[in-house]
């Protein structure tokens, strides 16, 4: 897996064209309107986010549900009220094999560790993917997917949905368009109140108890080393605490802060990533062994560019205890500095975007007059679907998202191993310096779970 990859020859190229011909979806038009029809699966209908997202497919009026997936039959009863011609499935697999002929497309909307199991398997039958974020739980995953998806010519869609707003696409364009001058540093930041009860500080109970009878716990487990079923403590939202499941909060929120920036800037891999975490989870082995950190500060070095002051540009995170330096804050000029948001830092003045909120050009009087270019908010689960039936490409397919993931996934490796300089060679997938970090670029799935190739 850390062999540097061989060029596309003539012949390869023309295997893979005519293997992603033969895979590409069959899009049906309705007999009654003459529009073209995507046949959607939704794989994962409950939790956080499972229910928002089939909404928003099913808001959509050239798509058709046909089948729904989730290992809690709680969850599919109650979606069937709003789907209630769809098909039910409590395995992904089954649904995957018996709905290969009826489906175009799915959305992957279950814990991080089962990201690339199943987005893969439906890539490589052809299906178009929506895939929550971050794209998978490890670094070789979303490598091999996101090669997958370029292979196989599907349609895909990170799940950052505030990618595709008015105020991200803004952000991307002042950045490309120098509005702050050359940028010379970046300070991304997740302090959002009430979070931690999101973060456990484990470790795991010794013991599990019998799953309830309606959650199918083998499926839910997956790919994953197997334990034992606990009330509240892993389904459905505190998995993302475990190392097991999840990618720690800044796995599960990084992509969402990062994305305007990482797009903007135009970066590519990190030369280097370094982390530091709160010093209670560092002295327990315990945890250590179980649960991610509830703080982070992790540090990439990434090549400059044409937008850069330097042929260097550090990006740092922050969350939990740690927060953006008081000297960063302070351009914000004595406001309160939002808690979820991106500061770019130039020669000639900074940007902050504001998670979920406008963005601000500074020092204000500076910007005043400054022209903001103009952008139309749009759906971006209802882009993802005109991209399969025929429109222009999505802003977050994984070509574009997928190295973006790779950065912010090796800063959950650092906070592994912290407080060590992780030197990257992107080309051949690996830590250079560290045997211990570049161990945890990968996992072994458990048995009966392995994919094909990987």
């Amino acid at each position: 897996m850390n062999k540097k990859p061989t060029s596309l020859t003539r012949r390869k190229f023309i295997q893979t064209t005519a293997t992603a011909a033969l895979a590409a979806p069959l899009i049906i038009q309705s007999c009654t309107t003459g529009k073209k029809i995507l046949r959607h699966a939704c794989i994962g209908v409950g939790g956080m986010m499972g229910l928002n997202d089939l909404q928003n497919f099913v808001s959509h009026p050239n798509v058709q549900v046909v089948a729904i997936c989730d290992v809690d039959e709680n969850f599919l009863k109650k979606v069937l009220e709003i789907v209630p011609e769809a098909r039910t499935y409590s395995d992904w697999r089954e649904m995957l094999q018996k709905e290969s002929e009826n489906i175009d497309s799915v959305n992957v909307t279950v814990p991080d560790h089962n990201h690339f199991a199943i987005a893969y398997k439906a890539i490589e039958t052809g299906k178009h993917v929506y895939c929550q974020k971050p794209l998978c739980h490890d670094v070789a995953e979303v490598r091999l997917l996101t090669g997958a998806s370029v292979k196989y010519g599907v349609k895909t869609q990170l799940g950052t949905q505030l990618a595709s707003s008015a105020n991200d696409q803004k952000a991307v364009q002042l950045i490309k368009d120098g509005a702050v001058g050359k940028i010379k540093g970046v300070y991304l930041c997740s302090n959002r109140p009430g979070a931690e009860k999101y973060r456990l500080a484990g470790p795991r109970p010794f013991e599990g108890s019998e799953p309830p009878s309606n959650l199918n716990w083998e499926v839910w487990i997956g790919t994953a080393p197997f334990r034992g079923y606990v009330p509240d403590l892993y389904h459905t939202v505190l998995w993302r605490s475990w190392l097991d499941f999840g990618t720690g909060w800044s796995g599960d929120i990084g992509c969402h802060i990062f994305d305007a920036v990482w797009k903007g800037l135009g970066l590519t891999a990190p030369k280097n990533v370094i982390a530091r975490v709160q010093q209670s989870w560092m002295e327990s082995p315990e945890r250590r062994a179980d649960t991610w950190p509830q703080s982070n500060h992790i540090k990439w070095t990434f090549p400059g560019n044409e937008l850069t002051e330097s042929n260097e540009l550090q990006v740092e995170w922050f969350d939990g205890e740690f927060y953006p330096p008081k000297e960063i804050q302070d351009l914000f000029h004595g406001e309160t500095y939002p808690p979820e948001s991106a500061m770019v830092v130039g020669t000639e003045g900074a940007l902050l975007v504001a998670h979920g909120n406008d963005l601000v050009l500074l020092p204000h009087d500076k910007f005043k007059n400054h022209r903001i270019p103009n952008f139309s908010e749009r759906n971006h689960y209802h882009h993802f679907v005109d991209a399969c039936l025929g429109g222009e490409n999505t802003g977050s397919h994984f070509a574009q998202t997928g190295p973006m993931t790779e950065a912010i996934l090796l800063g959950t490796v650092a906070a592994r191993v912290p407080d060590v300089l992780l030197e990257w060679d992107a080309a051949n997938m690996k830590i250079t310096n560290s045997p211990e970090a570049n161990q945890l670029i990968s996992r072994n799935y458990r048995e009966g779970w392995n994919v094909a190739g990987f």
